[in-house]
């Protein structure tokens, strides 16, 4: 095993583990509180958790050396807009399971990258075309994800 591939993984894990805390004592009112995008706070949270097995899957490409031209900031923005649409209602319970179960699969499937994976670059749409890393890929999203939001939720809430 890979001794960044278990550090990155401890990472993701980390991240999602402050986020679940945090979020885990959040009122109701405080969860269904918007943050500036217009999303909840529970929305957020699910979210995060389900978009950990796209990231892994990009990085994975990534990883092969196969471009991933596709997925563009544009379509990021469309995926959440209809993830925000479909999943309005949740609970806490519910977004607190799915984040749980899908950042231990993306920790998982982190710890199989190889170092020659990790190292091993291809043009990706939301750097702009730029030939990124699989590293640099599972860092600025599956990892740093969890992170970015719960430092927005904060903000939200005046807790920074």
């Amino acid at each position: 095993m890979s001794t960044r591939a278990e550090a990155l993984a401890r990472r993701i894990e980390e991240g999602a583990a402050q986020l679940a805390a945090f979020v885990e004592r959040l009122s109701d009112d405080e969860w269904n509180r918007k943050v500036r995008d217009g999303r909840t706070i529970g929305v957020i949270v699910h979210h995060v958790a389900d978009v950990y097995p796209i990231e892994v899957d990009l990085a994975r490409k990534i990883g092969s050396g196969t471009a991933v031209n596709e997925v563009t900031w544009e379509a990021v923005a469309e995926m959440n807009a209809n993830h925000s649409k479909k999943n309005a209602g949740v609970t806490k319970a519910a977004a607190l399971a799915h984040l749980r179960a899908n950042s231990k699969a993306a920790a998982d499937a982190v710890r199989r990258f190889t170092d020659t994976e990790l190292d091993t670059a291809a043009p990706f749409g939301l750097s702009f075309g730029a030939p990124v890393t699989a590293q640099f890929v599972i860092e600025d999203h599956a990892l740093r994800h969890s992170w970015h939001h719960l430092a927005r939720i904060k903000q939200a809430l005046g807790r920074n």
